[in-house]
């Protein structure tokens, strides 16, 4: 008997869990009878009253639920790997709580693991959301295909059926400030691709907030792509031949007896110019650094408070 886990990660999503689980538990019904599902729901440091939701829908359907608890907020792709770690399904599905990825997916996702594929993904053809949200995601996602992994789908994604053995995989490699999403695709598993249109969110408030995106957006340049150090080695290259040429032409005038440029302001544009991209560059090396000493440290990717099985 196949058993599929179902992983959400949840955050500040009170209001949330109640609905979501009932279209969950309702989308049981599109499977065969003998699919033994598996909720893993993870709160991921939630201050409000997530984890009673929870705990709630884990006592109305015993032994089918498993809520894990971390001890402190800690990113809801960390989250991910700790709901992964504590699945026993054969294959997963990972879908966030606020149903802005329709359940109902699930089920083509399930019949192309049976067969064969061992990564699924839910592409977000289109949004409903509109407007600077909708603009960033679009930017977002065409310079990460650009510059970092040219075979992940269009429009982004994080909705996704997995294999146990891709799972294993994610869980030993324990990456930290990276894309998860973009990790599955890195390790070459050929995968299918199902697009739908993201749903605009009814419930509550999002907290994937700018900052986090920008975070994001740096993690996976860092993570998949050598673009900033390369572009560093261009640009100073670029800089050197353009202060080797200028000098040649300073040296010929003196030699030929001609009047020097008095070039102040000039000379401080320059100036100004280089010593910003020279702070530029440090910072840049300095990100590839300090996830250097991250990674060297070792420290665990997220702590587990309690499992409530």
């Amino acid at each position: 008997m196949p058993k599929l886990s179902v992983i959400i990660p949840c955050y500040y999503n009170e209001d949330n869990i109640p609905v979501t689980v009932r279209e969950l538990i309702a989308n049981e019904a599109s499977f065969s009878p003998e699919v033994d599902f598996e909720y893993v729901m993870v709160n991921d440091g939630s201050e409000d009253g997530t984890l009673q939701a929870l705990l709630d829908f884990r006592a109305a359907h015993p032994g089918k639920v498993r809520v894990v608890e971390l001890a402190g907020n800690v990113g809801s792709y960390n989250a991910i790997v700790a709901g992964m770690a504590q699945a026993t399904g054969d294959c997963m599905a990972i879908i966030t709580a606020d149903l802005q990825d329709p359940p109902e997916l699930i089920v083509p996702m399930y019949a192309y693991w049976q067969q064969g594929f061992k990564i699924i993904i839910g592409n977000r053809q289109d949004r409903e959301e509109t407007g600077l949200q909708q603009l960033l995601a679009k930017v977002f996602h065409h310079l990460m295909k650009k510059i970092a992994l040219s075979n992940i789908p269009d429009g982004g994604f994080d909705f996704v059926f997995l294999d146990r053995q891709v799972a294993e995989h994610i869980i030993a490699l324990q990456e930290r400030n990276s894309n998860l999403f973009y990790l599955m695709v890195w390790l070459g598993y050929p995968y299918v691709n199902i697009p739908y249109i993201r749903r605009k969110r009814q419930i509550g408030k999002s907290r994937w907030t700018l900052k986090k995106k920008a975070k994001l957006f740096i993690d996976s340049i860092l993570a998949f792509s050598f673009f900033p150090i390369r572009a560093i080695s261009v640009v100073g290259l670029v800089l050197g031949l353009a202060a080797f040429s200028y000098g040649l032409y300073i040296i010929g005038l003196r030699l030929f007896g001609s009047q020097e440029p008095e070039g102040w302001s000039a000379l401080m544009v320059v100036l100004l110019f280089v010593s910003a991209f020279q702070m530029t560059a440090l910072g840049v090396i300095g990100e590839y650094v300090w996830r250097g000493l991250d990674a060297a440290r070792k420290r665990p990717l997220y702590v587990v408070k309690e499992v409530y099985k």
